[in-house]
């Protein structure tokens, strides 16, 4: 006889996606530094560090439709004067597995699509001077505003393509896929050694440089040449 549960069990992520079925989530992963302008930017030298990650638990994103108008809002978040943008590419895979190779990698994955790594800047340079984890710098509540989810079938080449980012119609952000230091192929390698990949997760592949602050009341509006875009409104704490 099985036994109740001791709290209600807590609900299935599921991202929207253009074919009009959901994607349900298992982990987020994100790579660090991956365009080398953004990481000099940051003070890194892109070509003496190899990959690194770290992850956003799956209750962080924030999905596409979360408000009507095509505007999703993402509440400012509490602890911070100093909320940043990073328009990212991210990819849904559909199978995983360890050490997995070269050749094939991208057949893992099903979908692609227009990603936000939301970051309180201010609480991640602490953490750095301090050396310790970014968790609450990046994987804060409503940290992760995606787009709709496109099929690989739509998707002509995730290799290259214009990814930018506008803040009240300013552009903030501009690059090209083809600008990654490690393309998605060789990130899901290099991940595929560190855990166990599977079906439902997300891998957040990085940001071009041109990173800033934004505040209450903004319009972030960021897209991604043949994949598509995702739109939202800071909103008050």
């Amino acid at each position: 006889m099985s036994q109740p549960n001791m709290i209600p069990t807590p609900p299935a992520i599921l991202l929207p996606t253009t074919t009009g079925a959901a994607f349900p989530v298992r982990r987020v992963y994100c790579v660090g530094r991956n365009y080398a302008e953004h990481a000099r930017e940051m003070g890194a030298d892109p070509d003496r560090e190899p990959p690194f990650f770290f992850s956003k638990p799956a209750d962080a994103l924030l999905p596409a439709g979360a408000l009507s108008r095509g505007i999703t809002e993402m509440p400012y978040p509490p602890a911070t004067d100093d909320l940043h943008h990073e328009i990212e590419l991210v990819a849904a895979l559909r199978s995983g597995g360890s050490d997995i190779l070269l050749e094939g990698a991208l057949d893992h994955v099903w979908g692609y699509g227009v990603g936000l790594d939301m970051t309180r800047r201010d609480l991640q340079a602490i953490a750095k001077k301090q050396g310790r984890p970014w968790d609450m710098a990046k994987g804060f509540d409503h940290s992760a505003p995606i787009g709709l989810l496109v099929p690989t079938s739509d998707v002509d080449d995730p290799g290259r393509g214009a990814i930018t980012l506008r803040v009240n119609g300013e552009l903030r952000q501009q690059g090209d896929l083809s600008d990654m230091i490690w393309p998605l192929a060789e990130t899901i390698v290099f991940l595929s050694r560190l855990v166990r990949l599977e079906a439902g997760d997300l891998i957040f592949t990085g940001t071009p440089s041109g990173v800033g602050a934004v505040k209450r009341g903004d319009l972030l509006e960021g897209s991604i040449a043949g994949i598509g875009g995702v739109t939202v409104r800071i909103g008050g704490r």
